[in-house]
C-alpha cells in the first residue's frame, strides 16, 4: 500500500503521515520551507519501523504538484492513497483589502494544487485506491475576514463530489475530512488565545481537536472499513 501526502511535515498532515505508516502504508510527502520539520517526521516514522520518504516542493510553483506526483510514483512504484493536506492561510483580511496577489496565491496552494493532483491519480492511481481531500469547518461557519481560505476550501468540496461520481467505476473512493478547531501551529497563529476559549466553550466535547483526531478519521477513509463511502464531507469537529 502506498501514499502520497501534501504538506506532511506539520500539524495535521504530520499526524496523517504518521498514522497512515503504522497502518502500514508506504508514504511520500512533501513540504516547502521546513527541511528540519520534515527530516524528524522521517526520523521520527523510521525508528519507528515505518517506510517513508520527504520531497521538497512549493505547491505555490505551477508544476509543484505534478512533479509531486510524478516523484512520489516513481519512488513509490504505484500510486494507492492520495491525501490533500497542504494549505496555506493568511492574516485574516476583509475582502475590501484583500490584494488580488494573495487570493491568487491561497487558491494556487489550497485548490489548484488539489484539482492537479486529482488529475494524476485519475490517470495513474490503482483501482480500488482512495483520494481524501481536507476541507475546513469555515465551509459551514463562515467568520469574516478568511474570504480566500474558505473560497479555496469550498472548491475542492464540490472537485471531491465530482471526482467521487467519475472515478467511483473503478472503485476509487473519494472524500472530504473537514476538521474544526484543531490544536496547530497555524491555529493559534491566527487566532487569539481569547477567541479559541470561546470556540472550546462552545464545542460539545469542549477542547480543541488533535491532529491524530483528523488522522484516525482520515486513515478510516483510506482503509478498507471506508470502502462503502465516498463523495462525502465527514466533519471532524467534536461536534463545533
Amino acid at each position: 500500500m502506498t501514499a502520497v501526502v501534501t504538506g506532511g511535515s506539520r500539524g495535521i498532515g504530520r499526524a496523517i503521515v504518521e498514522r497512515l505508516c503504522r497502518d502500514g502504508a508506504e508514504v511520500v510527502f512533501n513540504y516547502a520551507t521546513s527541511e528540519e520539520a520534515a527530516a524528524d517526521v522521517v526520523r521520527a516514522v523510521q525508528a519507528d519501523g515505518g517506510k517513508v520518504r520527504a520531497v521538497r516542493l512549493d505547491l505555490k510553483d505551477p508544476d509543484g504538484a505534478e512533479r509531486l506526483m510524478e516523484t512520489a510514483e516513481a519512488q513509490l512504484g504505484g500510486l494507492d492513497i492520495l491525501v490533500n493536506n497542504a494549505a496555506m492561510s493568511f492574516t485574516p483580511t476583509p475582502i475590501a483589502q484583500t490584494e488580488a496577489e494573495v487570493f491568487d496565491t491561497v487558491m494556487a496552494v489550497n485548490t489548484r494544487s488539489v484539482f492537479l493532483t486529482t488529475r494524476y491519480a485519475a490517470r495513474r492511481m490503482r483501482d480500488g485506491g482512495r483520494i481524501v481531500n481536507i476541507s475546513t469547518l469555515n465551509t459551514t461557519r463562515p467568520a469574516p475576514g478568511i474570504g480566500p481560505y474558505a473560497a479555496s476550501k469550498g472548491a475542492i468540496e464540490q472537485l471531491t463530489a465530482v471526482a467521487a461520481r467519475e472515478l467511483g467505476a473503478r472503485g476509487i473512493t473519494v472524500n472530504t475530512v473537514s476538521p474544526g478547531a484543531t490544536d496547530t501551529d497555524l491555529l493559534h497563529a491566527t487566532n487569539p488565545p481569547q477567541a479559541l476559549e470561546t470556540v472550546i466553550g462552545v464545542t460539545p466535547l469542549g477542547r480543541l481537536g488533535q491532529p491524530s483526531d483528523v488522522a484516525d478519521v482520515v486513515a478510516f477513509l483510506a482503509g478498507p472499513d471506508g470502502r462503502w463511502i465516498t463523495g462525502q464531507n465527514l466533519r471532524a469537529t467534536g461536534g463545533l
